[in-house]
């Protein structure tokens, strides 16, 4: 790609780039690590070094168009070297501005601290016991058929179970939470969030009238740090928040580990007679094909990232997945090394502040998922049937510039 067709291209519009950004990241990185583009005016944050320097500082950076970018404005022109009395004025005139990825310190720490109470690691390892249960019992269902649509069949049903699971979601209602909750369209519209915010609004009301001896009375008694208790509507969101984007992205993850390893029979069966090399084949995983692409933040004050001086109020865009294949850090990126060296540094989680809190969920979910599937079959192999044969695969992406992920994956199995 030549400099005047990456400034040709829309990040945000262009399908092509969705479906292969790293040809543009390539160049784009090549050109400036750090890039005004043309269309919408945002920074673009392609090199590693860079990208850290913005996740690491919340003084500068605010997270409150985590979401929105730069497609919805405040109602006030943002003027001067320092805006943070507007965007402290006016966040709340953004898309989820009550939730907990958009918050920025001091709320952001009371609201995480809150959450990180609900992740335990006694609570994370009885939630990995039942990822084994789990794993075994779809498995049951698609491995005798020999093929399997490995999304519809496992990544999607498994992520959605485990999570509800960690989060103690009544079995009865684990039918209801699949029905609602399909990952497949490619991104989570507001309604599906809307379900999960009423359902656990209605979990945590119930507990606090009537504590029972289960997670979900855990959840709803939580108290922030200073012993304050939070309103319903606080502890919903955070529930909502993990729930949704907690399955969405390991479902990007589990789909595309299990096309590496359908697609590399040589990994495959270096991983068949060495599992301790699957932690880091994970790693590797997340860096190769990071699941979320796209991270707004807006700068507060003026300030410089990679040479490049950014104004107060622009919009600046950490893309992981351009970062995590930057050879200053990574050599030969484009190369899936299992064994390679440094691959848990890559940032497909964040960083700093906003690090992912489900990043150890989504590792154990992968982990178990790959030791199981390989524990269960002889071979696992891409259908040509579905995706074409081998050096001409075909394969449908999401249509969005916030995550990377594939729309299915057909697989054909030989049972152990």
């Amino acid at each position: 790609m030549t400099v005047r067709e990456l400034e040709a291209t829309n990040f945000f519009r262009d399908r092509d780039v969705q479906d292969d950004p790293y040809a543009y990241f390539d160049t784009l990185r090549e050109h400036a690590p750090v890039w005004r583009e043309p269309h919408f005016g945002v920074y673009m944050v392609t090199g590693y070094e860079e990208a850290l320097a913005v996740y690491n500082d919340a003084v500068h950076f605010s997270s409150c168009n985590a979401v929105s970018g730069p497609f919805q404005p405040f109602s006030v022109p943002l003027e001067g070297d320092d805006v943070s009395d507007t965007i402290d004025r006016c966040r709340d005139e953004l898309p989820f501005s009550d939730q907990l990825p958009t918050f920025d310190p001091p709320r952001h720490h009371d609201h995480r601290r809150l959450l990180m109470r609900l992740l335990t690691p006694q609570r994370l390892r009885e939630n990995e016991e039942f990822m084994w249960r789990m794993a075994d019992r779809l498995m049951d269902g698609f491995l005798p058929e020999g093929t399997c649509e490995f999304i519809g069949a496992y990544a999607e049903p498994f992520t959605l179970l485990v999570i509800a699971d960690l989060e103690g979601v009544p079995e009865s209602d684990h039918g209801t939470f699949r029905e609602h909750l399909s990952t497949k369209a490619g991104h989570l519209e507001h309604k599906p969030l809307e379900f999960l915010y009423e359902q656990f609004t209605a979990y945590i009301e119930d507990r606090r009238r009537s504590p029972r001896d289960d997670i979900m009375t855990a959840m709803a008694t939580a108290t922030f740090p200073d012993g304050t208790t939070p309103e319903v509507d606080d502890v919903a969101l955070l529930a909502a928040n993990l729930f949704a984007g907690g399955q969405e992205t390991t479902v990007r993850l589990l789909s595309f580990a299990l096309r590496i390893i359908a697609e590399r029979p040589d990994i495959q069966q270096r991983l068949r007679e060495d599992r301790e090399r699957i932690p880091n084949f994970i790693e590797e995983m997340l860096r190769f094909e990071s699941p979320l692409r796209a991270q707004f933040r807006m700068a507060r004050t003026r300030v410089t990232v990679g040479g490049v001086d950014v104004p107060a109020g622009a919009t600046v865009l950490l893309l992981p997945g351009a970062a995590n294949r930057d050879p200053r850090t990574f050599p030969d990126p484009a190369e899936f090394d299992v064994d390679r060296a440094n691959a848990r540094m890559h940032i497909a989680f964040g960083h700093g502040i906003h690090h992912c809190a489900g990043a150890h969920l989504a590792r154990a979910e992968g982990r178990v998922t790959v030791n199981r599937i390989l524990d269960r079959t002889a071979d696992i192999r891409i259908s040509e049937a579905a995706h074409g044969p081998a050096g001409a695969r075909r394969y449908e992406y999401l249509p969005t510039y916030f995550l990377r992920g594939l729309v299915g994956l057909t697989l054909d199995v030989t049972p152990a």
